[in-house]
């Protein structure tokens, strides 16, 4: 593992089996954790996490593509602690600065009239307002998803998922229609992304009234595996839906904050402008945090009632939102993604030609996601295969996500703090525990 200048704090709290038993106890049953022998986390610092005992693991996952710009970063602790010291929390019926010039600071960085926010506590929320707002706006209902889509487990965003595994056995899903997924790997057309918009505008003339309210897109999808939207698709479903009355949502809850590299939201690398973006995660590097922004004259389709978010814009958070935006730009962050991206990228096709295994590299910057096949031509997932690996790699050190329908995909979307010498690190073990197979 690379060089890394930090001592742990000593731990002297509840063991790793204590902890499980108190999870077991006390708990929600619904919970899992991520390996089969779990790993007890008690500190991190950049791109490491460091167990109970003290030992160091490289964190290739950010707290599910959350930590954007390391963990613990001296800049955003400074900021959460100055502000932390001043005012931890009042709420937008008073006035504050930190709410109000972050605002302006996260709309400078949007492309078009995208140049009004509304600040929540997570990527559910902010995705339930985009649709809440693109109804209000349009006066219509129907919502057009995609299949293999993932857009938060709330009562009003599992409808708009689109794999079984994240929805609850209840009545939800009342006006969301799912078009088939422009996959590059998987998909019947394969990277024809005129092919896939041809079935949407299918989906709105047979499945809806012909108007639609909206249609909300991961730019690159996350939870299902790192996947790629096929190539020129946005652009030509952007136009029928706003033909068909709607608005387009971008969800950039994984995606924005230069974590693609090439462009510093991922909309931008098909060309669109949509109406509503929506993030979280990364936007506060780990803190509550999540933001819905959208034109002045969408924003005002929610004005005849009041509206209220006891959190949303708290103190802190914005303060750590705020300081997460310099560092991105203090440090060059999204070209840093691009070249360790790229690095790393150029790596693991190298690993997959050694490896028939692994079917599918793919991705930009730091989201890049590895798919295993038990057969290259037939595509069957290999599932118990790459929890095998991912085991065997956090034994080594590295600490992987995983994703997809068939949870086979390696979902590669460290702190952008990663460094060449952390990919290369990442492929060794990753072709260690793919030999031991």
């Amino acid at each position: 593992m690379p060089d890394f200048a930090h001592t742990p704090a000593p731990y002297s709290g509840p063991s790793a089996e204590e902890v499980i038993a108190l999870r077991k106890q006390y708990l929600s049953p619904s919970l899992f954790w991520h390996f089969k022998k779990p790993v007890m986390i008690v500190e991190g610092k950049m791109q490491y996490l460091f167990d109970e005992k003290g030992r160091r693991y490289l964190d290739a996952f950010a707290g599910i593509v959350t930590v954007s710009v390391g963990h613990c970063h001296p800049a955003v602790n400074e900021a959460i602690n100055k502000q932390n010291a001043l005012l931890q929390h009042t709420t937008t019926i008073y006035l504050n600065n930190q709410i109000a010039e972050y605002a302006k600071e996260l709309t400078d960085r949007m492309p078009g009239n995208l140049k009004v926010v509304y600040f929540v506590n997570s990527g559910s929320e902010a995705n339930d307002m985009a649709i809440m707002l693109a109804r209000l706006y349009t006066g219509n209902w129907d919502m057009l998803c995609l299949r293999n889509a993932y857009h938060g487990m709330s009562i009003g965003t599992m409808g708009t998922c689109g794999q079984h595994t994240w929805k609850q056995p209840m009545p939800q899903g009342f006006g969301y229609h799912h078009a088939l997924n422009p996959d590059p790997y998987r998909g019947p057309y394969g990277d024809d992304g005129a092919r896939y918009a041809a079935d949407m505008a299918d989906l709105i003339s047979g499945a809806t009234p012909g108007r639609v309210a909206g249609f909300i897109a991961e730019t690159i999808q996350g939870v299902g595996g790192t996947v790629p939207l096929a190539t020129g698709y946005l652009p030509a479903v952007y136009k029928m839906v706003r033909e068909a009355g709607g608005v387009c949502i971008a969800d950039e809850v994984q995606t924005g904050f230069g974590r693609t590299g090439g462009h510093y939201w991922g909309f931008q690398r098909q060309g669109v402008i949509p109406d509503i973006v929506t993030m979280a995660k990364g936007i506060g590097n780990g803190l509550p945090l999540a933001a819905v922004v959208t034109t002045p004259e969408i924003a005002a389709s929610m004005a005849s009632r009041l509206h209220f978010n006891t959190y949303g814009g708290n103190p802190v958070c914005s303060a750590a939102g705020r300081a997460v935006l310099r560092v991105v730009d203090k440090e060059h962050r999204q070209a840093h993604c691009a070249a360790v991206g790229e690095h790393l990228l150029r790596r693991l096709r190298g690993l997959q030609a050694k490896h028939d295994i692994i079917g599918d590299v793919r991705g930009t910057g730091l989201m890049l996601g590895v798919e295993l096949v038990k057969n290259r031509t037939t595509k069957e997932p290999a599932k118990a295969e790459t929890a095998a690996v991912m085991e065997s790699m956090k034994d080594m050190g590295v600490l992987m996500g995983k994703g997809g329908l068939h949870g086979n995909v390696f979902r590669i979307k460290p702190p952008m703090c990663f460094s060449h010498q952390d990919a290369d690190f990442l492929v060794d073990v990753m072709d260690a525990a793919l030999c031991k197979l």
